[in-house]
């Protein structure tokens, strides 16, 4: 045989077997299929003008624009919310409450940089949690030592919690943030007008299973008792959206709150109002407590309130009813009263136990339960809002775990992909089992879905059991308009299209304890935040001559790789293409040529020899001598020398 060429078909095939897939891909990472070709997915890099990191896991991130033009980013984390604007981050997260002079006092040894903070204050419902985020204000200096008052009048997270009324923070420096460590003329006190200013508790970094829904906030100093799940003791998942002005947030399983554009960033002092919780404004009226997530309906201005504590006696309970939906009179966010007289109301749905997720499309809202999926569109008075059954048998695997595109929307259950436009359908999935066995469901929550509609594509984030980093480690693409998926390894907590702001965002964070959290701009360059991207590859199934009867022995390599080079950014492209040999599907492969290919290789001799043959296309991770950053590649036809070698047992 002389030279041959060699097509794989686009997309990445899973669920059968690499010999029985010949003539597909059947492995790779940070590459996507476009126009039946394969290519190195594009780069990304860090939003922000100076300070680029923050404060938690982000796992929600939203955009809107006021009529102004004035554009926001919200971003919701494990410990915060942020709204950023013009590249800097502002810290909006709500205040619950704040102690009176006198409750506060502090104490401190020699030695030490831990302070111990004393809240009389402090009550079961009403106290600090791990993590938890704290400002003093008006404290002075503990005795004649380097705990200034200085030190004291600054933000503090809590590092322990000793009591009930009393917890550790660590003093620093308030321009350096570095620790300090206490003198010998130390002393306790901080005198008589301490404030404490006391934001919303954090919540996890992990997920619970649940266990029944509770109230307070604080409930686990009755050791040896249950523990109902809420805001504080579950993953923090936020979710949002906004109506005009306003943005409205809420931590699943805890308040509603509203933050305002108004007034609400002063960029001057590089400070911003914060947001308020709904049910503390002047003018409210039965608004709910808590709550799974907000919607702002399409039609009328409705706020929606998926999971709401019920009205019971004229008021409202505190406790979650997971299948009630409340929903405010039109374009009135604080009157939740259901009167003859306005468009206020609620209903129950009834098929499965929570309601999991929601989200607008098309003048509906789709409502997802743990079985189940409806439809809530607007009517008319009196009932207001119409809720129909669409679905059921199947249920959201994560509250976030579904996304608009525009076609349709899509959403994932535990057990496959679906699609919905008007009615649900399941989407054939060539990497299926692959994805679905390998999620760890011991932190579902944490997968989530998000759309790149420059590309049409679909992409599922999913923490991965293989990996058991019980994290976001792995992701699967589908690509809508041409019906290809293509899978592989990145962690990224949260995801946005683009729009706003041209360029799709994602969330990640930098290192384990969440103090250096990051936004990326998705398809910027070829890059990885100002580094190379390294283990990008593509591996084709297995290819043999006459069904394995005869050896394949290789002789030459024509490649057909095309590069795409960033103009901002000087390299040397090359790529990575190695022939892999095996003679029965159950060994493992072997490494029998590896070559660098550049824009100038015309070919490569090979010498191979094998019944079963494939090709891996792969980053040059290993080469220290050129610059390899700021470039793509695209794999085109590759040409083989490849003729029979006689046979073997």
């Amino acid at each position: 045989m002389a030279l041959q060429n060699f097509d794989f078909k686009a997309g990445i095939q899973k669920d059968g077997t690499e010999y029985s897939d010949r003539g597909s891909w059947s492995d790779g990472s940070l590459v996507r299929f476009r126009k039946e070709r394969v290519e190195k997915i594009g780069g990304w890099s860090a939003r922000g003008t100076f300070i680029k990191t923050f404060l938690g896991s982000p796992r929600n991130i939203v955009s809107w624009a006021v009529i102004e033009g004035s554009e926001f980013l919200g971003v919701g984390t494990t410990f915060k919310y942020y709204i950023e604007q013009g590249g800097i981050y502002y810290d909006v997260t709500p205040i619950r409450r704040s102690s009176s002079a006198g409750e506060v006092t502090f104490s401190c040894v020699n030695g030490s940089s831990e302070i111990t903070v004393t809240d009389i204050s402090q009550t079961a419902d009403n106290g600090v949690v791990l993590n938890d985020f704290v400002t003093f204000s008006d404290a002075v200096t503990l005795g004649s030592s380097n705990i200034t008052a200085a030190v004291l009048n600054q933000e503090y997270q809590v590092k322990r919690i000793v009591a009930l009324t009393q917890f550790v923070i660590e003093a620093k420096d308030p321009t350096t943030l570095n620790p300090i460590v206490a003198d010998a003329t130390v002393s306790g006190g901080g005198g008589g007008a301490t404030i404490a200013e006391y934001q919303i508790n954090v919540g996890l970094d992990t997920y619970i299973s649940s266990t029944g829904f509770g109230a307070a906030p604080f409930g686990f100093f009755g050791w040896g008792n249950p523990v109902s799940l809420n805001a504080a003791n579950q993953l923090r998942l936020w979710n949002s959206d906004n109506f005009g002005r306003n943005l409205y947030i809420n931590p699943r399983l805890g308040g509603i709150y509203r933050w305002t554009e108004d007034g609400g960033i002063n960029q001057a002092t590089g400070e911003a109002v914060r947001a308020v919780e709904l049910k503390e404004l002047a003018g409210a009226n039965l608004v709910p407590t808590i709550g799974l997530q907000v919607v702002v309906s399409d039609v009328a201005r409705h706020l929606v309130v998926m999971g709401a504590d019920p009205i019971v006696g004229g008021v409202r309970t505190g406790v979650i009813d997971p299948m009630l939906i409340a929903f405010s009179d039109a374009e009135n966010d604080l009157d939740f009263e259901p009167l003859s007289t306005n468009a206020a109301g609620s209903v129950r749905i009834s098929s499965g136990s929570i309601i999991i997720g929601a989200i607008k499309s098309r003048q509906e809202i789709l409502v997802f339960t743990d079985t189940s999926v409806y439809s809530m569109s607007f009517i008319g008075p009196p009932l207001t809002f119409g809720v129909n059954l669409v679905s059921e048998g199947y249920g959201l695997i994560a509250p976030n775990a579904v996304a608009n595109a525009p076609n349709g929307v899509y959403f994932a259950t535990a057990t496959a992909f679906y699609f919905y436009s008007g009615s649900v359908k399941e989407i054939p999935c060539s990497v299926q089992e692959y994805v679905f066995t390998d999620i760890d469901f011991r932190e579902q929550y944490k997968c989530h879905m998000g759309i790149n509609s420059e590309f049409g594509e679909m992409w599922f984030f999913y923490p991965s059991i293989t990996d058991n980093t019980r994290e976001i480690s792995r992701y699967v693409i589908y690509n809508y308009e041409e019906n290809n998926w293509s899978i592989g390894k990145m962690d990224r907590r949260g995801w946005m299209d683009s729009g706003l702001f041209n360029l799709p965002v994602a969330g990640a964070v930098r290192n384990d304890d969440q103090k250096e959290a990051v936004l990326y701009d998705h398809e910027d360059g070829y890059d990885a935040d100002g580094e190379p991207m390294t283990d990008v590859f593509i591996q084709s199934a297995d290819i043999d001559i006459a069904a394995g009867e005869q050896f394949a022995f290789v002789k030459k390599l024509i490649p057909d790789v095309e590069f795409f080079q960033d103009p901002r950014v000087a390299s040397a492209p090359a790529i990575n293409i190695s022939l892999e040999t095996r003679d029965f599907p159950s060994r493992l492969r072997v490494t029998s040529n590896q070559s660098q290919i550049t824009p100038e290789t015309p070919y490569k001799n090979w010498r191979g020899r094998s019944r079963q043959i494939s090709l891996k296309f792969s980053s040059d991770d290993d080469n220290t001598e050129a610059n390899q950053l700021g470039y793509k590649w695209r794999v085109g036809t590759t040409r083989l020398d490849i003729q029979p070698s006689g046979r073997r047992g």
